[in-house]
């Protein structure tokens, strides 16, 4: 009789850990394995688990402009060049750890949900480009050649380099942090009852607020709200409704956070408070800090149903800064990259420069706070905005002030001029 051998159906335990070492040794292959965990994260966060509010619609642009970029990555690694392929490990290996990052952040905090939970994937992805990148140019260093010509060689690699990290790495970083984090979910210490509303933007987001009711028929929108409470008690304490305003991305609103669009979470703050019986639709004012501030100079610019607004703290919107001379070519196509990246990741364009808009809310009254040297140019910017501006309009230089705190500063004059021109332009001949 004959006997038939029938090879084992299982691999040996050798098999298989010589195929994982196959696998460790084979470089293109770690690099896709890299590239696919920070792509899974990018899938999970536009498409599969996107933030409350929003659709895998609403981020077509932000999940498949940076997965199309991995994959032609890992399509194309194998045919470059060691210097070439170790560049790119290494650079989309520091941008997947930062994609990472806002995951992570949110993990530590304990406020994670959703896509965070893959956020350490990316990170783990990252770590592995980033390691294959020097691994690469040592194996294929090469010998051939003077050893000046081998030595200038090496220190033009170790050059490009901090370069890459400079105009590349750092404003792409910088952008997905920027559009990815915010304040968690905090409530406000107002020391007077209020209610918990909510704020219904015209692109059906649902925004967490607080308000405080009107006694002398007129309400101040307070943006952003939770983290400004000493200045909603100052207008509480003179008789102002106050809706302090949490932005669409950030605590308990929905939405992404998308700064360059909260002029649609102002607006709809505007809509609501025309809505109560207690504050006369001619008698709402908007009152903003830093970014919040420059939004607020943006929606008063479209709409007149904020009749008075107060920005404080407003500088350069991300991307945009004055340069000339040698710090146009340094810092310029940091700029440029940085505002491609920020339109990327935001799925929004950015707004129009302030400078440009702000002439428009005229003659409704326009007051502009500052510190010096403040944060975000605002100390360039501000005599600008004022000189663009028409009238009536005001402008304050806190003396002593740190970034968006004046009241801190010159608590007693502060609360005295907020108060005197929200009187004037709300309260006037009521």
């Amino acid at each position: 009789m004959e006997t038939i051998a029938h090879a084992p159906t299982d691999r040996p335990p050798q098999a298989f850990a010589a195929r994982v070492a196959g696998l460790v040794r084979n470089e293109t292959a770690l690099v896709r394995i890299g590239l696919g965990a920070v792509a899974l994260h990018i899938v999970d966060d536009n498409f599969l688990q996107p933030e409350p509010g929003t659709s895998a619609g609403d981020h077509l642009v932000s999940g498949l402009v940076p997965i199309a970029v991995f994959a032609v990555a890992a399509a194309a690694y194998p045919r470059l060049r060691a210097g070439i392929r170790a560049a790119t490990a290494m650079t989309l290996g520091a941008v997947g750890i930062v994609f990472g990052a806002p995951g992570a952040y949110y993990l530590l905090d304990g406020n994670a949900s959703g896509d965070h939970y893959t956020g350490p994937l990316a990170i783990l992805g990252g770590a592995v480009l980033l390691v294959i990148g020097p691994v690469t140019l040592w194996k294929a260093r090469s010998s051939e050649g003077s050893r000046r010509r081998r030595y200038l060689r090496r220190s033009l690699m170790l050059a490009a380099v901090p370069a890459v990290a400079y105009f590349l790495v750092f404003p792409i970083g910088f952008s997905y942090v920027y559009t990815h984090t915010g304040p968690t979910a905090s409530t406000p210490d107002l020391g007077v009852p209020y209610e918990s509303v909510t704020v219904t933007t015209s692109d059906s987001l649902k925004l967490t607020a607080w308000y405080v009711p009107s006694m002398n028929r007129a309400a101040v929108i307070v943006f952003p709200g939770p983290a400004r409470a000493k200045e909603a008690r100052m207008l509480i304490r003179d008789g102002y409704g106050v809706l302090l305003l949490e932005p669409r991305g950030q605590g308990s609103s929905e939405g992404d956070n998308v700064r360059w669009a909260g002029d649609r979470d102002l607006l709809g703050g505007v809509a609501y408070l025309q809505s109560r019986s207690d504050v006369d639709p001619s008698r709402i004012g908007g009152f903003g800090f830093s970014v919040g501030g420059e939004i607020l100079l943006e929606a008063a610019a479209q709409s007149t149903g904020l009749k008075a607004v107060v920005s404080e703290g407003a500088g350069f919107r991300a991307g945009e800064a004055d340069t000339s001379g040698v710090k146009r070519l340094l810092v310029g196509p940091v700029l440029t990259v940085m505002t491609a990246a920020t339109t990327v990741f935001s799925n929004h364009r950015p707004p129009r420069p302030i400078v440009d808009r702000i002439g428009r809310i005229a003659p409704r009254s326009v007051f502009l706070i500052y510190a010096e040297p403040g944060m975000g140019g605002e100390n360039a910017r501000q005599p600008k905005y004022y000189a663009a501006a028409g009238e009536p309009k005001a402008i304050w230089k806190v003396p002593g002030a740190k970034h968006t705190g004046g009241i801190d500063a010159r608590p007693a004059e502060y609360e005295q001029r907020v108060i005197a021109f929200f009187d004037r332009a709300l309260l006037q001949g009521a």
